[in-house]
C-alpha cells in the first residue's frame, strides 16, 4: 500500500506535520513553558521510540555511544531552541533562520565557490524577515531561533555518523531519549508544578506529530528519493512554516516577509541543486527529530 504513494508526498506530510506539531505546541507554553514542551515531547517520544525499537545495545563500546549520545545532545538542545524561539518570533520567521543552519552545511559541503551566493541570499531573505531597521526584532527569539539553527547543522554531520552505524529505528531509540534527558535540565523546571492530565495527553500527541509520524514518513521517503530530490523538497519548509503560522497562530506577515521566506526557500533549493557531494548523503538538510 505505502508504495503506491508517491514518495515526495510522504516528503511533504512529514513536513506538514512537523510543522502542525510546531505550531500546536504553542499551546502548551503558558502551563508548562517552551523547554517544559519540548521536554514532554522529546520524553514521550523516546518512549514510543524505545518500544517501537528495543535497540541491540550488547556488546556497545564507548566508541559506538558518543556519536549517538552528543546527536541526542544536539537535537535536545535544538528542540529547546526552537520552541523557545517561536514563542518570541513568528513561526516562519524562525523556521527560516533555523534553516540558515543545514543550508550552510550544504554550502560548506560544495567544492564550488559560487554556491556561496545561496547563504547571502538567504541571509537577505532573514533580514526581510526580521526588518531590524524597524527596532521591533526581539534578539532574544532570533538568538534561540540561530541556536536551533547551529544545533541542526550539528545534528546534521553526527546523523550521518550515526545512520552508518545503526539500522532501523536502533539509532533513533538511542538519540531520542539522551535529547529527552538533556531537554529536561531547563524543561523540568519550567513544567514541575504544572503537569496535568490533560497537559500530559497533549503531549503526547504532540509527540506523535513530533518526531514519531515525520521520522516514519522520512525513512520510507528516503528509500525512494534521491539526496538531491529530498534535500530540495525539506527547502519548502521555510514557507510551509509561513503558511502554518499564518493559518493556525493568525501570524500575518508583511509583504516584505513573504519576499524574505520565498529568498530563503530559493537559496534551498538552489544550494541542494548545486552542493552535491560525490557520495550518496541521505541525511542532507534532513529536519531533525523533535525540532519545529
Amino acid at each position: 500500500m505505502t508504495l503506491r504513494v508517491p514518495a515526495w508526498t510522504l516528503a511533504v506530510a512529514a513536513m506538514l506535520s512537523v510543522q502542525f506539531g510546531a505550531a500546536l505546541s504553542t499551546r502548551l507554553f503558558v502551563d508548562v513553558g517552551p523547554a517544559g514542551t519540548a521536554w514532554l515531547r522529546l520524553t514521550f517520544g523516546a518512549l514510543v521510540f524505545l518500544l517501537a525499537g528495543r535497540p541491540k545495545i550488547a556488546g556497545m563500546t564507548w566508541r559506538d555511544w558518543r556519536t549517538p549520545i552528543a546527536l541526542g545532545i544536539a537535537t535536545g538542545v535544538l528542540t529547546v531552541a526552537f520552541l523557545s524561539s517561536i514563542d518570541r518570533i513568528p513561526l516562519g520567521t524562525a523556521v527560516a533562520i533555523e534553516f540558515l543552519g543545514p543550508l550552510s552545511v550544504a554550502v560548506v559541503r560544495s567544492s564550488d565557490r559560487r554556491t556561496l551566493v545561496w547563504p547571502a541570499l538567504a541571509l537577505a531573505g532573514v533580514l526581510l524577515l526580521t526588518e531590524p531597521w524597524q527596532g521591533a526584532v526581539d534578539p532574544l527569539g532570533v538568538g534561540f531561533a540561530c541556536l536551533s539553527g547551529l544545533s541542526w547543522a550539528t545534528y546534521i554531520v553526527l546523523t550521518q555518523k550515526v545512520g552508518d552505524r545503526f539500522a532501523g529505528l536502533d539509532g533513533l531509540s538511542i538519540t531520542i531519549p539522551v535529547a529527552a534527558v538533556t531537554a529536561a535540565v531547563v524543561g523540568v523546571p519550567q513544567a514541575w508544578g504544572h503537569l496535568s492530565w490533560t497537559v500530559l495527553a497533549a503531549s503526547f500527541g504532540l509527540a506523535l506529530l513530533l518526531p514519531v509520524i515525520p521520522f516514519s514518513l522520512e525513512l520510507l521517503a528516503l528509500r525512494r528519493l534521491t539526496t538531491a530530490a529530498f534535500g530540495t523538497l525539506m527547502a519548502l519548509e521555510p514557507g510551509i512554516g509561513l503558511v502554518i503560522g499564518l493559518v493556525l497562530l493568525s501570524q500575518v506577515p508583511e509583504p516584505l516577509q513573504v519576499v524574505g521566506v520565498i529568498l530563503v526557500v530559493t537559496a534551498g533549493v538552489g544550494a541542494e541543486r548545486t552542493g552535491q557531494r560525490g557520495a550518496p548523503d541521505t541525511h542532507e538538510l534532513t529536519v531533525p527529530p523533535g525540532a519545529a
